[in-house]
């Protein structure tokens, strides 16, 4: 399980202003932000998901709101393969994704923080994919690390018709931290 570190704290920040109706905590580790989320009064319901059955037994023995529902799911598989999931429309996701690069692809990989070759493609799969569960007007917040490649991953929302904004970045040790407001042009 991913421990909430630098990068978690950064993005919980700005999730009080922006989560809003039913928010998705993808890769929710801890349940950080799904919990911070469900503070809010602007928020009906959470889903916190993550591919980590051990993350996900953690949220459950912790769980302090009962707006969440906790579920073992690899990205959007909850919603596309089980039924009674499968019409949810999210306004707000919420993603601290794995981001960083491994370019040699020797090491065992460690899903709670290689995010690909380059380091951005599993963003650009979550990204994709979210359309299709993203409410037309909702939005996300996504966190990333300089190392990502942050020019390939605005060209590859430019691309794709999305908008995005800096919301805020921090500087650690070797990189920045970046987090973006995206939403669908």
């Amino acid at each position: 399980m991913y421990e909430p570190a630098e990068d978690s704290f950064l993005l919980k920040k700005h999730i009080s202003k922006y989560a809003k109706g039913i928010v998705l905590d993808m890769g929710t580790g801890s349940g950080i932000q799904a919990e911070e989320a469900a503070k809010s009064k602007k928020v009906v319901k959470v889903f916190g998901v993550d591919i980590n059955e051990d993350s996900i037994k953690y949220c459950i023995r912790n769980q302090k709101s009962k707006k969440i529902i906790y579920a073992q799911s690899d990205m959007f598989n909850l919603f596309r393969l089980v039924r009674r999931y499968s019409k949810i429309k999210f306004d707000t996701i919420i993603f601290n994704p794995p981001y960083l690069p491994d370019p040699e692809k020797e090491n065992v990989k460690d899903i709670a923080l290689d995010g690909g070759k380059n380091g951005y493609e599993l963003i650009t799969k979550f990204i994709n994919q979210s359309k299709y569960y993203l409410k037309p007007k909702g939005k996300i917040l996504l966190l990333f690390s300089s190392l990502t490649g942050k020019d390939q991953l605005d060209k590859f929302l430019t691309k794709n018709y999305w908008k995005y904004k800096e919301l805020d970045r921090q500087h650690i040790f070797f990189e920045d931290l970046i987090v973006y407001l995206i939403t669908k042009q």
